[in-house]
């Protein structure tokens, strides 16, 4: 189980990593996840999820597919803003 033998630090550099070159933070606090990405330019806060269960991350695929929905969020959570800003 990747969760299992991964530390904290780990699979933070995982998941930040996965946002490069964007700034990504996240944190972990009772073996739950919290990913923050903001925009390197604006330093304004683009996507907050919270709730993350490290438990769930078993596997590289599950990691992987963990990133590949945060990446979604974000791209639509940029759409919004974007469409905000043009009406």
């Amino acid at each position: 189980m990747i969760a299992c033998t991964l530390s904290n630090l780990e699979l933070r550099n995982i998941i930040e990593s996965g946002f490069s070159p964007g700034a990504c933070n996240c944190t972990v606090v009772d073996d739950i996840m919290t990913v923050e990405v903001i925009d390197p330019v604006t330093k304004r806060q683009e996507l907050l999820v919270s709730g993350i269960r490290l438990d769930k991350l078993d596997t590289s695929r599950a990691l992987s597919l963990l990133i590949a929905k945060l990446r979604a969020d974000l791209q639509d959570a940029q759409s919004m803003h974007k469409h905000a800003l043009a009406s």
